[in-house]
């Protein structure tokens, strides 16, 4: 049985039943988290691009655009909400082989489930898979350095989720991810080189693509196959060759991925979180910044390579680099005593204050911190001080780590500050109530109605 053929199998054969109470509680905190997300990027400009996209060209259908009384196809849905819930950087991630932020996936199964009118359960169920699926080829094999991005796991992961909810057969199943993969893999320039749009969209590219596979296969479409295994497959083109055995997968003899992702505590890329978490204790200790000679930074080389090895990390020029930029940050987590949506703005990283603090910022990498790599995603802060002395403070795991999960609170904590005044209190608290009993809901319907912006773009007459 081929790698395709066997996933889709699995899918196919998990059922709710299977799913361990952990496993549930942890996939509601990441739709929760996932749409607070979304509505803290409401506003920017490659969601408003979608959306207008979505209103303006394409036809009614089922599905809704996250905040807004638009309805439209499933995969155009998910273009827009996907783009919403990744544009932040500020959900979820799973670090192996190869990164993922496997609540991507919700775009596409939050869509097909109000298509279908899929239930709580459904819903849950479909979305441990879709993570089951990404997070176990993450495992498999290395996809960035060989100048692939990684959603193109998302595309197996999304096509298989999706076609859970619409109840394809195995054997449409792995068509769906046939026509998935062998048509819609993108390139590892969308993270590199000059920063664009894009960056935030492509996974969004990919849920919309995996729908419209799926779509097909429901109605007899097939793909190139194998898929995986072919003489121009994706072994050959791609990852190289890797193994996979749904037979230790959760549900069969492992456990459930889902629970090993980490949320984010603070929007920045994921190695910063524990040295922003460091530098915020630190400052408590220190009566005045002026106090402050030098910060040094230790931290683990992924780390390092993705966060101060370039030079432009140093002097960031725009927000694709701001929020990537270790000096940058931990320079605003001192200035300001915090890290959040509003730290990113031009008038921080482009003013001077902020950049002569950042050029007293050493980054290093520390092989102690690396060795903990990737169980621990630890950062040191050091603090050397005008007047003698000196400060640091060790984090190995952040808040949002598996070891040191987000609890219901701080998840709806999150939601409610990225949300602000886009949703009234009432609002909020339907959402979060939808979401914390999702599993006894008969459809996702009523969530996306509670979610509608006052205003929103496709009603301007209440705006």
């Amino acid at each position: 049985m081929g790698i395709a053929d066997s996933l889709s199998e699995y899918v196919r054969s998990t059922e709710y039943g299977q799913l361990d109470g952990r496993t549930v509680a942890e996939a509601k905190r990441r739709i929760a988290d996932s749409l607070g997300c979304a509505f803290g990027a409401f506003d920017e400009r490659p969601v408003e691009v979608g959306r207008q996209v979505a209103e303006a060209d394409y036809k009614e259908g089922a599905s809704t655009v996250l905040g807004t009384s638009i309805r439209r196809t499933a995969d155009i849905a998910a273009f827009v909400n996907g783009t919403m819930i990744r544009e932040l950087d500020f959900n979820d991630m799973y670090l192996s082989k190869e990164p993922a932020h496997p609540s991507d996936n919700l775009a596409a199964i939050l869509a097909v489930a109000e298509q279908e009118g899929s239930s709580g359960k459904e819903i849950l169920l479909a979305t441990t898979l879709a993570y089951e699926v990404q997070c176990r080829l993450a495992d498999c094999a290395n996809l960035m350095d060989k100048g692939w991005d990684h959603v193109a796991y998302g595309l197996v992961s999304s096509a298989l989720g999706a076609g859970k909810l619409m109840g394809l057969t195995a054997e449409q199943l792995t068509q769906a991810v046939n026509i998935a993969l062998g048509s819609h893999i993108a390139l590892r320039q969308v993270r590199t080189g000059e920063p664009s749009y894009w960056r935030g969209a492509s996974f969004a590219n990919a849920a919309k693509n995996a729908i419209f596979s799926a779509l097909l296969a429901r109605k007899g479409m097939t793909g190139p196959s194998p898929i995986f295994e072919g003489s121009s497959g994706f072994f050959k083109q791609v990852s190289g060759p890797f193994e996979v055995d749904p037979q230790s997968f959760g549900g069969r003899g492992g456990e459930f991925r889902l629970k090993d992702t980490y949320l984010k505590n603070y929007p920045a890329e994921y190695h910063s979180q524990s040295a922003i978490a460091a530098a915020l204790e630190v400052m408590r200790k220190i009566r005045d910044l002026g106090d402050v000679e030098s910060v040094e930074v230790r931290t683990q080389k992924v780390g390092f390579d993705h966060l101060a090895k370039h030079p432009e990390m140093y002097a960031p020029s725009r927000k694709e680099i701001a929020d990537r930029s270790f000096p940058f940050i931990i320079a605003m987590a001192f200035i300001e005593g915090r890290v959040d949506t509003l730290t990113y703005g031009s008038g921080n990283y482009l003013n001077p204050k902020v950049r002569e603090f950042a050029a007293r910022i050493a980054v290093k990498e520390d092989d102690a911190l690396t060795a903990m790599y990737p169980e621990h995603i630890a950062n040191r802060v050091s603090v050397k001080l005008k007047g003698g002395g000196s400060l640091s403070e060790q984090i190995d795991d952040p808040l949002g780590h598996p070891s040191n999960p987000m609890a219901d609170g701080d998840v709806e904590a999150k939601f409610r500050g990225l949300v602000g005044t886009r949703l009234s209190q009432a609002q909020m608290k339907t959402v979060m109530d939808f979401v914390w009993t999702l599993e006894k809901r008969d459809g996702v319907s009523p969530l996306m109605e509670a979610c509608e912006v006052a205003g929103d773009p496709s009603h301007p007459a209440k705006a």
